[in-house]
């Protein structure tokens, strides 16, 4: 193989790819929205709790992390990927990384579906990028003693404590979206562990934190199927 050619690749595979293809397709997400309206991509994907309870399409866990209402939704949600996804990639790795980026998401939009109010429409990649902010965040009780990861968990912390409370004057933000986001990623975080650091994370508190996110999925399917009559 042309060593030029190895070198690239290889830079490729140690980057973060999976952050610029989480970019690259709700960017088309994005684009098809608005060029091909007839395929009704964003009535079909968003967060819509009655067609969840009624209808039981649960696809809408995991599509709305990829549509966005408007540009400016868009692009602030794609540069904050950009900039956070990158580093966070960087130190869980690739598969690590997916996992909670969707997995956290997911969590965001049960939460939306169990606690906003019902009929409530909402979408956006906040939730998955919430929960990548926690995982984040849980890095500071495993290296107390690193300044660098603690300056960086203190700013996150306090960008996440201004993003939440900016979303509870904002009824255009689905703040229990970001909540259960972040939620995610501080369970998940813990769950999965960093990959050349297992022997910090404790086996039986991983098994309890993993638990504890299928518990919580559990209880926001069962609330939200409660709230549209559903269940008894």
């Amino acid at each position: 193989m042309n060593f030029d050619l190895k070198r690239t690749l290889n830079q490729w595979k140690n980057g973060p790819y999976i952050t610029y293809t989480l970019i690259a397709i709700q960017t088309v997400v994005f684009l098809l929205v608005y060029l091909a309206p007839s395929l009704q991509l964003q009535p079909k994907g968003v967060m819509y709790g009655p067609y969840v309870a009624f209808f039981h399409q649960y696809w809408r866990f995991v599509t709305p992390i990829f549509l966005h209402f408007g540009l400016a939704h868009y692009a602030i949600n794609s540069l904050v990927l950009y900039f956070i996804g990158q580093q966070v990639e960087a130190l869980y790795g690739h598969v690590r990384f997916l996992a909670l980026y969707l997995l956290s998401g997911i969590l965001g939009n049960a939460f939306s579906f169990a606690f906003n109010t019902a009929g409530i429409q909402s979408a956006g990649s906040s939730t998955a990028i919430f929960g990548i902010f926690g995982a984040f965040l849980i890095l500071g009780i495993y290296f107390r003693h690193n300044p660098a990861i603690q300056g960086m968990v203190r700013q996150f912390a306090l960008f996440v404590l201004l993003s939440l409370v900016f979303g509870i004057f904002d009824q255009s933000i689905d703040i229990w979206g970001h909540v259960g986001g972040i939620i995610g990623g501080l369970l998940l975080g813990n769950t999965i562990a960093l990959p050349k650091n297992p022997g910090n994370y404790s086996i039986h508190t991983r098994i309890i934190t993993g638990v504890l996110y299928v518990f919580l999925f559990g209880i926001c399917l069962l609330y939200g199927l409660k709230k549209y009559g559903m269940l008894v």
